[in-house]
């Protein structure tokens, strides 16, 4: 009898497996991210030209699809703007789930940084640029316990800013593409 539960599991195990495979594969490529999945490049959406736009329509966006160019990939991840600037941050920098989880953020940093933001259909051309300066932080942390963190009560707030000083939460800036790091 238990030989027959452990062959049921292991079946049950095997399919598991094999589908979350091949849905990785299935959307390696596909136009964008899933909800589980990293995705391929940004094709679809119009190409923002002009100048820059204000970036406080992102307060009500939960979150973007960010495409690196180098290496080519796409996920959704959460967006705040701060003092016009629009950023992304990625958690869990200094575990190892997410050495493996948020690759992208070790590529973005290590790299060129070129990437592509598609927010509510609208593509836009971005170099990510990891922020350290704490008066730049400190605006971001803000926002991010508001928006992610349940409210901006000043006990978030300070558990945001310790996090980046500690390591364990980059900011990237997504300045235009071109801007000084």
């Amino acid at each position: 009898m238990l030989r027959i539960i452990l062959q049921i599991i292991g079946v049950l195990a095997l399919l598991l497996g094999l589908t979350l495979l091949t849905l990785r594969l299935v959307y390696k490529d596909a136009d964008g991210p899933s909800r589980l999945f990293p995705g391929g490049a940004l094709v679809s959406g119009e190409m923002h030209s002009g100048p820059e736009p204000d970036w406080s329509f992102t307060d009500d966006v939960f979150s973007v699809e960010l495409q690196l160019l180098d290496p080519l990939g796409s996920r959704k991840i959460f967006v705040m703007e701060s003092g016009n600037k629009v950023y992304v941050p990625s958690g869990y920098m200094r575990s190892t789930l997410g050495r493996l989880w948020k690759d992208w953020a070790f590529k973005a940093d290590e790299g060129d940084g070129l990437a592509v933001a598609r927010i509510n259909g609208v593509r836009y051309e971005r170099q990510l640029i990891r922020i350290m300066d704490p008066t730049v932080i400190a605006g971001v942390a803000s926002k991010l316990a508001q928006k992610y963190g349940g409210g901006a009560t000043p006990e978030a707030i300070t558990g945001v800013e310790k996090s980046v000083a500690d390591g364990d939460t980059w900011i990237f800036e997504m300045a235009p593409r071109g801007a000084s790091q």
